[in-house]
């Protein structure tokens, strides 16, 4: 919200959540044809371009790589408690196979997140 005082010799605004109570003592102390409110055009984020652009960037694979990196894991280390190999796990990570249901509910019990997260 912008909101604009005019008064002879001196204009000011604030932007941001600016307080209703604020809002009402300017409105009172100058009279509603020197006060000025305007609100904020907002968009739904998952409406914006970047956002989309972002999503559909999100792979199963990323996914993979990023809990598997948060959890402090190499791939070889995962690779084992998996009871697979790291080349698997590997084509895993950069997509070029899919991940499994057996190995999704593998992968949620071991980062303690939802199977759909590798889905």
């Amino acid at each position: 919200m912008l909101v604009v005082v005019r008064r002879p010799h001196t204009e000011f605004s604030l932007n941001g959540d600016v307080p209703a109570k604020l809002v009402q003592n300017l409105v009172s102390e100058n009279g509603p044809d020197n006060v000025k409110i305007e609100e904020d055009d907002m968009m739904n984020v998952e409406d914006m371009d970047w956002y989309k652009e972002e999503v559909a960037k999100n792979t199963p694979g990323r996914a993979l790589r990023f809990y598997r990196k948060l959890k402090g894991l190499t791939q070889p280390e995962l690779a084992e408690m998996l009871g697979t190999t790291k080349q698997f796990l590997s084509n895993h990570e950069n997509d070029r196979k899919p991940i499994s249901r057996m190995m999704t509910k593998k992968l949620s019990e071991i980062f303690n997140v939802p199977a759909s997260r590798f889905v």
